[in-house]
């Protein structure tokens, strides 16, 4: 892939988190703090409604997409099997009435739930449509069709501002679900040509069995990742209140600015990393690159402790708990995207029940630090759990890639993780009594960082200013 093709891939993690950051605070400004926190629920049960329905064959399309000589075919093959599951699910489920919306928000209302039932095929539609335009590497099509759904809702919401509209959840459900509408409308309208080729096709049952064979067992480990990311919501919503629900995403919604670093590098990493692999070059550039990455998060989580006061000046006053609770949210793509340099041992091995392993066994531990601390803590207690379960999985993965693969020095990843790790679970629970102690850690957690990293720091700094240079005199 393409410098320019990585380019234009990237245009829409970044502009969609970017956009997230004009619309929260809108959202938190018009809308209850029970709304926001049922809306979290809305996005829950998206992730994993298209993760379960999808029966892995998201993952089989993607496998088997370059050896496919009739590539719409492939596509029926599979979106068809889970989209007729989905469907036949929600219609039993609208035969109950409001069930569904009772389920999710405790509001037994039938409008409400066929809105979640349009959201839900909307989004699941758009999982498969998107993979067309990811594997053709149609990369500004793609980054548009994220970008056009954050600018309507972003309209949406200013309508309702103007026109002094009521702050219902329903409308709130109602912008969410429109967004949807069209990020499906335009995939479908940029996937025309291999849609309609599919549905002439006919479906090859045999095909079909082994793409199932294939994408079925991998459900375990989706769902075990699922599970560590969207579990901490799941137990707010039974031991907490709806209230602290809509503080936790808001903080989580926030800390989802670094899912920017996470998009573009995962999209550059894997297959720069196995290119070096297969040239023998591997081990030594992964370090190189590990140490960039772990230097790049430790910095990141000192600015976050130290800075986190700034997103009360665009919330509410209800909403204070954020800057505390903030810190620890950066924990999941942050140590996500330092796994990433760690854990490629498991991807060459082909050992993927190693990397479901590692999912599985976090995702316990954030079961167990859920039940612990949410019924003392709220959400700062789900916020630490969740970022002390993703350095759990940041371990697992890397011993489990040291065990298959080669070895790595780890001190310095595991000694300044951990660190980053204990000074967000400290700041995020007892930070408003001891703000000036937090205050000391990071500064001097910054000052180490800076001198242990400073060959990278100098290098970043010297490519950035060369860059810059030729940019001006270009």
């Amino acid at each position: 892939m393409t410098p320019r093709k990585i380019a234009a891939f990237a245009i829409g993690p970044i502009g969609g988190a970017l956009l997230g950051l004009i619309t929260l605070p809108i959202i938190t400004w018009f809308f209850s703090q029970e709304d926001v926190g049922r809306m979290a629920m809305l996005q829950v049960t998206i992730g994993f409604s298209t993760l379960l329905f999808s029966l892995g064959l998201d993952q089989a399309y993607v496998r088997e997409f370059h050896e496919a000589n009739d590539k719409p075919a492939l596509l029926k093959r599979a979106l068809l099997p889970g989209l007729f599951l989905l469907l036949l699910t929600l219609a039993i489920l609208l035969l109950f009435g409001g069930t569904l919306a009772n389920w999710l928000f405790e509001r037994p209302d039938w409008y409400l739930s066929l809105l979640i039932v349009t959201a839900l095929l909307a989004a699941f539609i758009s999982r498969f449509l998107s993979l067309v335009l990811r594997m053709n590497e149609r990369g500004l099509a793609f980054s548009l069709s994220q970008l056009l759904p954050k600018l309507v809702l972003i309209a949406i919401i200013s309508g309702y501002v103007l026109l002094r509209a009521d702050k219902s959840l329903t409308n709130l459900v109602l912008a969410n679900t429109i967004a949807l509408l069209l990020v499906c409308v335009v995939f479908a309208f940029n996937t025309r040509k291999e849609w309609i080729a599919g549905l002439r096709t006919s479906l090859d049952w045999q095909h079909l069995k082994s793409m199932l064979k294939f994408g079925m067992p991998l459900i375990l480990g989706g769902i075990a990742y699922w599970g560590l990311t969207a579990i901490d919501k799941v137990f707010l919503r039974t031991l907490a209140s709806f209230e602290e629900l809509g503080v936790y995403s808001v903080a989580v919604s926030f800390a989802g600015a670094a899912t920017i670093l996470q998009s573009v590098f995962s999209t550059v990493w894997a297959p720069t990393v196995y290119k070096w692999a297969s040239q023998g070059e591997g081990l030594e550039n992964v370090h190189k690159v590990s140490r960039y990455i772990l230097g790049l998060v430790v910095l990141l989580f000192c600015f976050a402790g130290l800075l986190s006061w700034v997103v009360t000046l665009f919330l509410p006053a209800n909403y204070m708990a954020v800057q505390w609770i903030l810190v620890s949210c950066l924990g999941a793509p942050l140590l996500y995207v330092l796994s990433e340099t760690t854990v490629v041992g498991i991807g060459i091995s082909r050992r993927s029940s190693f990397a479901m392993s590692a999912a599985l066994i976090a995702f316990l531990v954030n079961l167990a630090g859920n039940w612990l601390l949410i019924p003392t803590f709220g959400a700062a207690g789900a916020a630490v759990s969740t970022c002390i379960s993703f350095w759990v999985f940041f371990v697992l993965r890397t011993e489990f890639s040291i065990y298959l693969w080669k070895p790595m020095p780890r001190l310095l990843l595991y000694g300044y993780s951990a660190l980053v790790v204990a000074g967000a679970s400290a700041f995020t629970l007892y930070g408003e009594t001891i703000y000036s102690f937090m205050l000391a850690f990071w500064c001097l957690l910054l000052v180490a960082a800076l001198f242990s990293f400073r060959a990278e720091v100098r290098e970043a700094l010297g490519f950035v200013t060369v860059r810059f240079k030729k940019t001006v005199s270009g």
